[in-house]
């Protein structure tokens, strides 16, 4: 008893050490953009909003971010399948779903993309559910077709694409989705190099799911990682995005943005929505 009891404490210490080196690394090194105060906002930068992954676990949160904010006039979701929160969305009028099955094929969208203004692109896996191959066809070939399609359809802004891709890419990495997901990032803002359209991408630590979503481990979890900027709410991630979109001069193409940058940007879009 008296080992167990010993190993127990042991697995807890260390536990509690890598929590707080973690809490102590983000907070010394996240946070690489200085937000401008008097930015100009374009109230209409957000007013056709697409959303991809919004069954997921991320996703769902950008879908809510987005049904929340009066000044989206339409939400465009592209899914193989609905949600809950989808059918509300599509039952009040301010969402409409497009089911696909090949997510490399927008032809389908022909008369959708000219509209779109902001894309918050939620669709993803994790690299431990998937071979290499299939992760480069989601996160790789995916948003690569996608931003083509909405090249070919639309070249005026405003125009931003905002990719989720995590802490810890790097085009440069040792491991695969670290290289894959750096590719994306970059092959995109090349694409969006000399047109109207902003790429973002957010490399962020710990997104806590929605409130109907999230455990209580997570709500612990977002306790344990809040000192050190390690955390961030899904739907304060899509605020996050909607914020960096309206304003249209601040950050240029294919800004990386921390999980630190994101809670700022999350807190301004806040600001902006209490002023409302």
């Amino acid at each position: 008893m008296k080992i167990i009891f010993k190993i127990f404490l042991a697995l807890l210490l260390l536990l509690v050490l890598a929590i707080v080196s973690l809490n102590v690394w983000g907070w010394l090194t996240l946070g690489t953009i200085t937000i401008d105060p008097e930015a100009q906002r374009d109230n209409s930068a957000n007013r056709v909003v697409l959303v991809s992954g919004a069954t997921g676990s991320v996703g769902d949160g950008l879908l809510k971010a987005a049904m929340q904010d009066p000044e989206v006039a339409q939400i465009h979701v592209i899914s193989r399948r609905s949600s809950p929160r989808i059918d509300a969305g599509v039952d009040s009028g301010r969402v409409q779903l497009h089911l696909l099955e090949d997510f490399t094929d927008y032809s389908s969208l022909s008369n959708v993309l000219p509209e779109v203004n902001t894309v918050l692109w939620g669709l993803g896996t994790s690299s431990l559910n998937v071979d290499d191959e299939t992760f480069t066809w989601i996160h790789v070939d995916f948003p690569i077709a996608f931003v083509k399609a909405w090249l070919a359809a639309r070249s005026e802004g405003p125009m931003s694409f905002h990719y989720i891709t995590g802490m810890g890419t790097d085009p440069n990495g040792s491991r695969h989705w670290e290289r894959e997901k750096g590719r994306a990032e970059l092959e995109v803002a090349r694409m969006a190099a000399e047109t109207d359209m902003r790429s973002f991408a957010y490399r962020s630590a710990m997104v806590r799911r929605t409130s109907e979503r999230a455990t209580t481990a997570e709500y612990v979890m977002e306790t344990l990682l809040t000192p050190g900027l390690m955390v961030i709410t899904a739907v304060d991630l899509g605020g996050a995005m909607m914020e960096i979109a309206a304003r249209t001069t601040e950050l240029p193409n294919g800004t990386i943005i921390d999980n630190a940058d994101s809670i700022v940007y999350a807190q301004a879009y806040k600001e902006h929505a209490a002023q409302r």
